[in-house]
């Protein structure tokens, strides 16, 4: 395998990198192996295992040279499918963010924040439990083996030297960012709903009783209101968590994989 230079690299060797490109883009946009908290060894590590197991599993075949325009096209058409794929994942679990947003500001909230393990950023106390939630769910139904899983596969459905992905596939995938939007509304639909009916009984309130305060009574009362409203909803909360992962799932699938 010569290098443009006159200098050679083993072929397994230069195969192994090139496969560990799509793979690593995965795993650097997708959720749970993209956060900070994942030693950058431990994640190396990972990716050039899968790579192992992909060469055997997918028939890969490398470019013969490596400095040259077609092999940094390879390579790069190669890092867009990884990405993709794992962004499409990454949509959906913005959701609880959307929902803790909409919740959080109904409930007196919107000032709580908290630091988010996978990003290192400041995000709002309920989203962070929201997305902690909706990580566990994800590994309970093995979502991080079906991630491999697709990886492995897309060797096959879009094989390198052929995959670079049309127009059309990557607006759909951006088209696909409403899902989040969507999906974050939904998640908190039953407690903002009571959320509301609450501040609708609260502005009456204020109307019927002008000497009424406001902030000494609508504030704690959206607060335990909320909190009970959680409480109530939480199984149907984490069973539209789960619907969030496998519509994640199956949009990396058909929207990358086609």
């Amino acid at each position: 395998m010569t290098m443009g230079f006159g200098l050679s690299v083993e072929p397994q060797l230069w195969a192994l990198l090139f496969v560990m490109v799509r793979v690593g883009a995965a795993f650097l946009a997708a959720p749970v192996f993209s956060a900070v908290s994942v030693p950058l060894p431990a994640r190396i590590a990972l990716t050039g295992a899968i790579g192992v197991l992909t060469m055997h599993a997918a028939p890969v075949v490398p470019p013969e040279q490596i400095f040259s325009i077609t092999t940094m096209l390879m390579v790069a058409a190669e890092a867009l499918i990884g990405l993709a794929i794992g962004f499409v994942l990454q949509i959906a679990f913005s959701a609880p963010l959307v929902a803790s947003e909409v919740m959080g500001i109904s409930m007196g909230l919107g000032f709580a924040q908290a630091v988010d393990p996978q990003s290192q950023t400041s995000t709002p106390a309920l989203g962070q439990f929201l997305s902690v939630l909706l990580t566990l769910l994800f590994l309970s139904v093995d979502g991080h083996l079906v991630l491999v899983d697709l990886v492995v596969r897309s060797y096959e459905l879009m094989p390198p030297g052929e995959a670079w992905l049309n127009p059309q596939r990557l607006l759909n995938i951006a088209l696909f960012g409403g899902y989040a939007f969507l999906a974050g509304l939904l998640l908190a639909l039953p407690v903002g709903f009571l959320l509301l009916c609450v501040n609708v009984i609260v502005g009456m309130l204020s109307r019927s009783a002008p000497a009424l305060n406001l902030f000494a009574v609508g504030l704690p009362a959206s607060l335990a209101m909320g909190v009970i409203a959680i409480l109530i909803a939480l199984p149907a909360m984490g069973d539209y968590l789960q619907v969030i992962i496998h519509e994640a799932l199956e949009a990396s699938q058909t929207l990358v994989l086609g």
